[in-house]
């Protein structure tokens, strides 16, 4: 499959609907996903920008040769050496050796790392062109850390269209392709998922960039980015959104997070949630059984919150795996001006709430309670009555 976004600029990229999971099994993708490849032609060059997954390399190969002939590409575009967008190079040049690979220096330590080859690597660096004739050119800006340090975007001069590779991505599969076109609901609902869970510790650097690119004053009439849906209509909305995102961003929201063994720490959560709402009727509030939830679900919506209420039950003195993961996540991500809290049943030694305490601070979140709240075994009407109490205030600390 590929079709032409204009005159200059065919996609030539991947959907791949049976997605589920991406960079290993670390992040999930509902909705599936697109590796977005472009071939770009001017009067002079015609330049592949990224390529795709190396599972697909083979057919991605055999339907580029339906659109141009491949000695016809005089160079290839690496904008960030991920095996998700480089992982049909090997093959592809195999077919045209020699080719020249254009990327950031910091790309060709990531390329040579994964494929331990030496290729024709030329590395650009921020303000760099390629001349492809007819009055267009390519502008190359580095954008270090969005998300690895080999990451750049490119700029297409005449047509107004700007390639960044992740940034502005989204994990979605659709035949639309276009912003305007898919439901919008999805689609940010896809987009904020992807800002959270892999943008966020960069949000500072994300800011710069922005206003860094912003600032070269290039009109942009398109974003075409290398996951998920082209941004034709109103193009700089989804960059507006990623400067409010990165801008230490939450809504009117706690999210209450907790796993149980007997339903205990599931009672008091439910409990906190009442007290809560009690205390401040207009604040959303979530609640997720991390074992039961998708994790990457659960992250986007910490990263919406202004408050996130933490539970387990005491086991071998320790907490329960999912909760330890999701605040193995929650310290990575590195959020912002955000409160936690903790509560936990226990039976034997009660070390729980302690250690939920402690991994909330490590992760710079501001506590509501010092000591949190612990009950031994199941809450009797009293400890959810406690509970409650709890949760109104944390209510008043995030009103």
């Amino acid at each position: 499959m590929a079709f032409k976004i204009n005159g200059s600029v065919t996609w030539v990229g991947k959907i791949d609907w049976e997605l589920r999971k991406f960079h290993g099994e670390e992040l999930s993708a509902h909705r599936g996903s697109s590796y977005n490849s472009y071939l770009v032609r001017g009067e002079d060059k015609t330049i592949l920008i990224d390529t795709v997954w190396r599972p697909f390399a083979e057919e991605f190969i055999a339907n580029l040769k339906k659109v141009i002939a491949l000695k016809e590409i005089d160079c290839i575009i690496a904008n960030h050496g991920e095996v998700d967008h480089s992982g049909s190079l090997p093959a592809l040049l195999r077919e045209i050796p020699d080719t020249p690979v254009y990327c950031s220096k910091a790309a060709v330590k990531s390329l040579k790392g994964q494929y331990h080859e030496d290729w024709n690597f030329q590395t650009v660096k921020t303000g760099d062109k390629l001349e492809l004739g007819g009055g267009k050119e390519l502008v190359f800006i580095e954008a270090k850390m969005l998300h690895w340090p080999d990451s750049m975007f490119c700029y297409l001069t005449g047509d107004n269209i700007l390639f960044p590779n992740d940034a502005f991505g989204q994990h979605y599969a659709s035949e639309l392709m276009y912003n305007d076109l898919v439901d919008q609901c999805e689609l940010y609902g896809e987009a904020i998922k992807y800002y959270a869970n892999i943008l966020t510790p960069f949000s500072k650097m994300v800011t710069n960039k922005i206003k860094e690119v912003v600032g070269l004053g290039l009109p942009v009439n398109m974003i075409c980015p290398s996951h998920g849906v082209i941004w034709r209509e109103d193009p700089m909305q989804i960059v507006n959104k990623y400067l409010e995102w990165a801008d230490n961003y939450q809504e009117n929201q706690v999210t209450i997070i907790y796993d149980t063994m007997w339903d205990g720490t599931r009672k008091a959560a439910e409990a906190i949630a009442s007290g809560i709402k009690e205390a401040n009727e207009i604040i959303n509030i979530k609640l997720y059984n991390a074992a039961r939830s998708d994790t990457n679900d659960i992250v986007t919506e910490i990263f919406k919150s202004k408050g996130i209420v933490i539970g387990s039950p005491t086991i071998n003195k320790g907490i329960l795996h999912s909760i330890a993961s999701i605040m193995e996540m929650v310290k990575g991500l590195q959020f912002k001006d955000k409160k936690g809290a903790a509560f936990g049943c226990y039976g034997w030694s009660g070390e729980s709430v302690k250690i939920i305490n402690d991994l909330l601070q490590e992760a710079e979140l501001e506590l509501i309670n010092q000591e949190g709240l612990k009950m031994l075994w199941n809450p009797d009407e009293e400890a959810v009555e406690a509970c409650v109490n709890y949760g109104k205030e944390i209510g008043a600390a995030l009103a």
